[in-house]
């Protein structure tokens, strides 16, 4: 009976498991739902800032911007975007992966997010700084990180400087990306960036289009990229930021869907067993009974 005892405390156990995985499930739902909600309301905002960039550059001289130059030598930066929680399956070590094989051995790290933070001062990066940001994420709080990253550039202490993080593919599918933020390519201004596209279609930016409108730049087409240079850089840190909550909240919600589902198959499998168990645990009893009333006779 005392294994009986244990086959119950098990399943009560896997049972209490998979009401906790199942609540984390939901939760994550509503938050990846509110986190693709936030990447498809700045769509068109990022549309048409794009179709202005693409105008101003084609009236300015590229390379008399600082954001615009392009440099050779200097260290790396990377601003990596990771998760403060775990449960989320690969996410985080994917990414890790990501960064190392695709960033210069001896770059330095600005951080969001607690995971990746750890892994690297273990494992002896560099950290320059680190933020915390809420969930869902605030523009107010990406704002920061990109003028910490635009500071360190225009004072020459880095080269390049790339951002790590997860993009939101679809809800099954999170793919680790790292791009260039800083310098800013003036080939590739104004262009559809993958990490913008989530969820519906989103049709691609028409240069030509751009180009055809009548801009009129006030005071001057060089003050005017001075001031939408920083903002394009701003929107791009954030953009980022709320792909890799969209992943983190999608990949938590998979992974605490495969652990119900596990939970359910154990309770499965261990009623089957307690069924046998208790079977053969009244068999014996008859049998014993049996027995005993054939050798009173």
């Amino acid at each position: 009976m005392a294994n009986l005892r244990d086959i119950r405390r098990r399943i009560k156990s896997v049972k209490n498991t998979a009401q906790i995985t199942r609540a984390m499930q939901l939760v994550a739902a509503a938050k990846m739902k509110k986190a693709q909600d936030q990447a498809l309301a700045g769509r068109d905002y990022a549309d048409l800032l794009n179709q202005v960039l693409v105008n101003l550059k084609e009236n300015v001289d590229e390379e008399a911007h600082a954001l615009l130059e392009k440099r050779d030598g200097g260290k790396e930066l990377v601003l990596v975007i990771s998760t403060d929680k775990g449960l989320c399956g690969a996410l985080n070590t994917n990414l890790l992966k990501k960064v190392r094989s695709q960033t210069s051995s001896d770059a330095e790290y600005v951080t969001v997010g607690r995971k990746l933070r750890e892994q690297l001062a273990k494992s002896g990066g560099e950290l320059v700084a680190d933020f915390e940001v809420a969930d869902p994420a605030p523009f107010v709080e990406a704002r920061p990180i990109a003028t910490l990253l635009t500071k360190l550039f225009l004072e020459g202490k880095y080269g390049k400087i790339s951002v790590a993080f997860t993009n939101f593919v679809t809800t099954l599918n999170q793919e680790p990306t790292v791009v260039q933020l800083l310098p800013i390519d003036a080939d590739t201004v104004g262009e559809k960036q993958d990490y913008e596209g989530v969820g519906n279609e989103v049709k691609e930016t028409d240069h030509a289009a751009a180009l055809g409108k009548d801009y009129l730049f006030e005071p001057s087409s060089e003050d005017v990229l001075d001031t939408l240079l920083p903002l394009y850089i701003n929107f791009q840190v954030y953009q980022m930021i709320i792909e890799s909550r969209a992943s983190e909240h999608s990949a938590r919600m998979v992974a605490m869907k495969a652990a119900t589902d596990n939970a359910k198959k154990m309770t499965k499998e261990l009623t089957l067993q307690y069924n046998k168990a208790r079977q053969a645990a009244i068999t014996a009893e008859l049998l014993e009974i049996t027995t005993a009333m054939k050798a009173m006779e």
